[in-house]
């Protein structure tokens, strides 16, 4: 294998070392998977504008978050069962994050627990939160969480039922019989049956509430003093009543395109959802990141920081906690030479004027600028 150079080369060399049913899990999206490409597609309609002869020796990438000062504003997104791609699974990338001094975001559906992440070092980390039928098992495990040392839940409110992903069906997607569902594990909600289609769809068809509405957001604020960001909004309709509804922040995200085909990609959908927020609460973005290029262009758009998913889980498959920190490592410098080749020195120097998106009026002369 020659040397990885870019974020995207991890995709093939997982293809390559996992099982279909895993690598397919992980890499497909709901239907006809048009909204799986337009993810990565919509970045290349975005243009730079860069600023020249501006002093970029020195430049601050760092951030902070709900409070918390991250060393970039790329943070790792809840991705489920990670034992699948490698032994070490949740743990390696609870590592690589600490390491790489940012936020990672634990799925309620890891096959590691709160706990066992927890154990593995310092570090800032938010926990995804699915609602069960079952609002005992939800009090409990938000319980757990906080009192591991999240910071923060990320409520994933776009899966009331699960998408359609084909390939799942195909391949009868499954949980690995040496695996479960760690958080779960003592609630007998640990394991996943075989189905005649997909095992996943089953269990939340069976497990997740489909009731869930904006009155259980105020719910689980009257339940935790974490912050809670909610996960999945797309319209500046949403936006709006997230605000009003107490969220802490909002996280741009169609699921990695698994569940409702021909939603926008997300870098499209941002711009209305950060101008409904208002400055109120911070707008986040996941879907589709795989450049530092990309990064630069959601922060131009107003969001305060990009999360990344599939990537991880990929270099989590070919290289373990090794691969997990190139990751972040290579959008870190990408990012950084962005910005210094765009002029900017600092997260508060990019502005919406270092980009033109395909969508934008043609400019009118902007006034000449003094030296």
């Amino acid at each position: 294998m020659g040397e990885v150079t870019n974020v995207m080369e991890y995709e093939e060399i997982a293809k390559q070392k996992l099982p279909k049913m895993v690598f397919d899990y992980y890499a497909s999206g709901a239907e006809d998977q048009w909204t799986l490409a337009e993810n990565r597609n919509a970045f290349s309609r975005i243009l730079f504008r860069p600023r020249i002869l501006i002093d970029v020796s020195k430049i601050d990438l760092s951030t902070t978050v709900l409070g918390f000062k991250i060393s970039m504003p790329i943070m790792i997104a809840p991705t489920a069962m990670q034992k699948m791609a490698h032994p070490e699974g949740e743990y390696a990338t609870a590592r690589a994050a600490s390491a790489a001094g940012t936020i990672m975001t634990l799925s309620s559906w890891a096959t590691s627990s709160v706990e066992e992440v927890a154990s593995t070092g310092p570090g800032i980390r938010f926990f995804q939160l699915y609602v069960y039928k079952d609002r005992n098992v939800v009090a409990q495990l938000v319980r757990r969480a906080e009192r591991a040392g999240f910071k923060a839940i990320a409520l994933t409110v776009d899966t009331p039922r699960l998408g359609r992903r084909e390939a799942d069906i195909k391949n009868r997607f499954t949980l690995p019989p040496f695996l479960t569902l760690k958080n779960f594990e003592g609630l007998d909600l640990g394991k996943m049956d075989e189905a005649n289609d997909s095992g996943l769809a089953s269990y939340v068809a069976g497990q997740i509430d489909r009731s869930l509405s904006w009155k259980d957001v105020q719910w689980l604020q009257t339940i935790t003093s974490l912050p809670i960001l909610v996960k999945g909004v797309l319209t500046a309709e949403d936006a709006r009543i997230a605000v009003q509804a107490g969220a802490a922040g909002i996280i741009v995200s169609n699921h990695g395109a698994r569940q409702l085909d021909y939603v926008p990609a997300t870098i499209m959908a941002l711009e209305e959802v950060v101008k409904a927020a208002q400055g109120r609460i911070p707008v986040f973005l996941d879907g589709g990141v795989r450049r530092g290029t990309d990064v630069f262009k959601a922060l131009a758009l107003g969001a305060s920081g990009v999360f990344i998913g599939r990537p991880v889980v990929f270099s989590l498959a070919a290289e373990g906690e090794a691969g997990i920190r190139k990751v972040l490592q290579m959008m870190r410098d990408e990012f950084e030479l962005t910005m210094a080749l765009s002029g900017c020195r600092s997260l508060k120097e990019i502005t919406r004027n270092h980009i033109v998106a395909d969508w934008d009026a043609p400019r009118a002369a902007l006034p000449a600028p003094r030296l």
